[in-house]
């Protein structure tokens, strides 16, 4: 049994063999708050978790926060807002995409989704908010501080880039979700904040693999690392054996070592449950 005077925190493993991002929260007034969510291959354990958090079989959701519009990160969404609407309430959705027309100048490959993001927007419009660096939303006990928000000079990596950076303050605990960000988000968001990222837990960007640079973890110095990696990704093993491919998690892995981070909750090891 969890301790319902705490707030807690569901990681999402991952149902597919995809990677994906998704979290679920649990503040100790009772209120449901979603960050992302997953591929639509995750729907049914993403209801399945806010239901089990919630303890209703129909979970209202106080606040859905989408960090970018990708589909491992918002599918799961999609798929209830397109044709299980009746699973869930939902009161608020934040977040800050940038528009077709960018997607498709910047980065063509990405187009369905930011087009079928939009095409669904008139089913929740009246329920929406478009966040901006330096805005706080209050959900219950639980304070989400936006930190950073989509620039349109961030055209190489545009869609990652456009990820809203979110720190969520509840328990006395702080969690940094930094979504897909890439690097040259990652330098804007070191120089617009500094040390003061510090932050209690980190979701690892982009999976763990080029995302931010080392120069972010060590101003964030987490003391627990939030990894939405499947086992193949985290051990950077394609079918060959450990860290024989080109993906770079063992060795921001390395980067979390020198700092000291010894605490590891891993998408791999399934839905996790983290009492802040």
């Amino acid at each position: 049994m969890y301790n319902q005077a705490s707030p807690l925190l569901c990681q999402l493993g991952n149902s597919t063999h995809e990677q994906m991002m998704g979290y679920v929260l649990r503040t100790p007034e009772g209120k449901i708050i979603v960050i992302d969510g997953g591929t639509e291959g995750d729907t049914d354990n993403l209801l399945a978790c806010m239901r089990r958090v919630s303890g209703q079989e129909v979970p209202h959701i106080d606040a859905w926060f989408l960090t970018h519009a990708h589909r491992d990160h918002i599918n799961a969404f999609m798929e209830i807002m397109r044709n299980r609407r009746e699973t869930v309430t939902v009161e608020r959705i934040y977040y800050n995409f940038p528009s077709i027309q960018f997607v498709e100048r910047n980065e063509p490959q990405s187009t369905v989704t930011i087009r079928d993001f939009y095409a669904l927007l008139p089913l929740f419009a009246d329920r929406a908010c478009i966040v901006t660096a330096g805005d706080s939303y209050q959900v219950g006990d639980a304070k989400f501080d936006v930190l950073f928000t989509m620039d349109p000079t961030l055209t190489d990596n545009c869609v990652n880039d456009s990820t809203s950076v979110f720190r969520l303050t509840v328990g006395g605990k702080t969690v940094l979700f930094l979504g897909d960000l890439g690097w040259d988000g990652g330098k804007k968001l070191l120089s617009m904040h500094g040390d003061a990222l510090k932050s209690d837990y980190c979701q690892m960007a982009h999976h763990g693999q080029r995302g931010v640079e080392e120069d972010v973890y060590q101003a964030i110095a987490p003391t627990v690392c939030l990894w939405c990696a499947p086992d193949w990704l985290y051990d950077n093993n394609a079918g060959k054996g450990y860290n024989t491919h080109i993906w770079k998690t063992v060795t921001v892995r390395s980067w979390m070592e020198k700092l000291g981070v010894t605490q590891h909750v891993v998408e791999k090891d399934g839905n996790q449950f983290i009492e802040l």
